[in-house]
């Protein structure tokens, strides 16, 4: 069973930046696609951007240009690096994992940003 460990989280004005990461256990290959979603209050998950063990990145239009997320493939984790934070971008961020065809889902951290 793949489990999920978040941490970075937390509260920043907008404008600031912000690192999420993910430590994936339970596995011993490389972890096929690994990334993040948000879930703001009232809102449907959506995701924020993924990327494959290949390097291939997908991207929320919403993040572009603000958020890049990288992995370490030998360690099957993955950040995210949020800068230029915005107010709509206060959301509980939730890291996946797709090894094969299962998504794996962690427990979320709050990000937080005050205008």
């Amino acid at each position: 069973q793949v489990q999920l460990v978040e941490s970075g989280g937390g509260l920043v004005q907008a404008g600031g930046s912000l690192r999420l990461s993910c430590a994936a256990s339970g596995i011993i290959f490389t972890i096929n696609t690994m990334g993040w979603y948000r879930q703001a209050p009232g809102k449907q998950r959506e995701l924020v951007a993924t990327r494959t063990s290949g390097g291939t990145t997908n991207y929320a239009d919403s993040v572009k240009g603000r958020f890049t997320i990288s992995r370490d493939n030998a360690k099957n984790t993955v950040s995210l690096q949020m800068d230029n934070l915005k107010p709509e971008d206060t959301a509980v961020y939730y890291c996946i994992a797709v090894p094969t065809v299962t998504t794996y889902w962690g427990q979320g951290t709050q990000v937080t940003v005050s205008s």
